[in-house]
């Protein structure tokens, strides 16, 4: 195989509680399940601009990492924040809200084109969002406020780029940096939240927060049903590759999976920045532990410290494999997709997004990891984009053209 990457020494643990003929039994449906995917399929469906995001066939790509099929997910327009998350922030915000509405105006059915006209505006222009995000959750959080009618705070971390303030910014949230990582954030969030009577729209979970994450979760779900409508009708991949984070989006492709195809499903692969580990570090422990040090990588959406304790219940079994990679293996698959490689079409996708490509190839180019995963030449990959370039100023500064030069961005 070509040197597709720099040497990217990744680390690879195999899940010893990984169980392939477990059932999705009634613990995770009440995390995940099928019902409640479906109530949130009616209704991201029936937004303005919504349309599912192409599949694209890596052939090139698949051919250089000697295995025989590679799908990517490209999330790099969904809706108008180019990232996956529009499908769980801002899903989880008309929920809350509906929920709100409903409990001050008992009997009342609230529907999301009720909130949009501002028919509970008098409610609504009273309540007020919040998170911490690194980006992307952030920027749907706001949009969604601004979408259903509600006050909105962002808090960010320390490191979070400019350009990522200003987007989040630009949809009327007040934005609070803090100084501090993304987990100095949630916390700051949380007491903020609680000393302003504020409602709390996180993607992690944490003992006594539990309700709101689910939506988020449930909200991704929609992309990973679109991929799997997608593939080929007589194919199915035989690994995933998906990036971690706290966990949520990991839990909502691993669960929608699990409960779909049951045994047959594909050998799930989590895969994080080496300096920011929990789900790597809490495989290894076999508990939800926290990631040690600073945190720091330039795979932004993906430093965070401590999982989601409803993904990880998920993970906990339903995973197959733990990764990390380290910065230059991010780097250089944005400048593989930037380019095209062996005739694949040029995509634009930024630094957190690529985390599950890079760790395929990683793990193609390393003979040990690529017999730890069963890499065989027969391998059908599937693969989640998650996000285009969020920040156009960092994306040039990684790749070394603006997003637009991009042929097909």
């Amino acid at each position: 195989m070509p040197d597709l990457l720099p040497p990217c020494s990744p680390r690879v643990f195999h899940n010893p509680r990984a169980d392939q003929d477990r059932a999705y039994g009634p613990s995770e449906r009440a995390i995940l399940s099928r019902a409640a995917f479906e109530e949130a399929r009616k209704e991201i469906s029936a937004w303005p601009g919504y349309a599912p995001t192409p599949l694209r066939s890596l052939k090139g790509l698949a051919r250089a990492a000697g295995i025989d099929r590679l799908w990517y997910k490209d999330e790099s327009a969904r809706f108008a924040l180019g990232s996956f998350k529009a499908l769980g922030g801002a899903y989880a915000v008309l929920r809350l809200l509906a929920r709100e509405v409903s409990a001050r105006a008992p009997g009342v059915p609230v529907t999301a084109l009720d909130l949009v006209v501002g028919r509970y505006g008098t409610i609504t222009r009273t309540l007020t969002v919040t998170t911490a995000t690194d980006g992307n959750h952030g920027r749907s959080v706001a949009w969604g406020a601004q979408v259903f009618g509600c006050g909105c705070v962002i808090y960010v971390p320390a490191k979070c780029s400019e350009g990522r303030r200003r987007a989040i910014a630009e949809y009327g949230a007040r934005v609070v940096r803090v100084d501090g990582t993304y987990d100095d954030a949630v916390r700051r969030a949380a007491a903020d939240a609680a000393a302003n009577g504020w409602f709390v729209v996180s993607d992690t979970s944490y003992t006594g927060y539990m309700d709101v994450p689910r939506d988020v979760m449930q909200g991704y779900a929609v992309m990973v049903e679109e991929a799997v409508s997608q593939l080929p009708a007589s194919e199915r991949p035989t690994h995933v590759f998906v990036q971690g984070g706290v966990g949520a989006l990991p839990a909502a492709v691993c669960g929608h999976l699990w409960e779909t195809w049951g045994r047959q499903r594909p050998r799930f692969v989590s895969v994080e920045p080496h300096g920011a580990d929990c789900l790597y570090r809490s495989a290894v422990a076999g508990r939800p532990s926290a990631a040690e040090g600073s945190l720091e990588t330039v795979m932004a959406g993906l430093a965070c410290g401590e999982p989601s304790l409803l993904a990880w219940a998920i993970l906990e079994r339903g995973a197959d494999d733990f990764m990390t990679i380290d910065d230059s293996a991010a780097i250089a698959t944005m400048r593989l997709l930037a380019e095209g490689t062996a005739g694949d079409r040029p995509l634009v996708a930024g630094e957190s997004g690529v985390a599950g490509l890079a760790a395929l190839l990683c793990s193609a180019a390393d003979p040990e990891a690529r017999a730890a995963l069963g890499l065989a030449p027969d391998a059908r990959v599937l693969v989640f984009g998650t996000e285009g370039a969020t920040d156009p100023a960092v994306y040039e500064d990684l790749v070394g053209r603006r997003p637009e030069a991009v042929s097909g961005a």
